[in-house]
């Protein structure tokens, strides 16, 4: 909550700068990790709803696993 005309109006966006650059470093340390939970959850996906969106759910893992670290570190 920012609170005007108390010099706290930078706080809140501080704040998520802070945690977005956290959450950033944490992917990049952990690429391989969250390579594998894309992949879970996307087999998940694919497993409720009998592969029926298949080739989306493979479109979003591929795009979600560039956008982390190194891309798929998964073979």
């Amino acid at each position: 909550m920012v609170i005007r005309g108390h010099g706290t109006e930078g706080c809140a966006m501080g704040f998520l700068d802070d945690a977005v650059d956290k959450a950033q470093g944490l992917v990049d340390q952990n690429d391989e990790k969250v390579d594998d939970a894309i992949e879970k959850a996307g087999d998940l996906v694919d497993d409720r709803t009998g592969d029926k969106h298949a080739g989306h759910v493979d479109k979003a893992q591929d795009l979600l696993q560039e956008k982390t670290g190194e891309g798929d570190t998964n073979p």
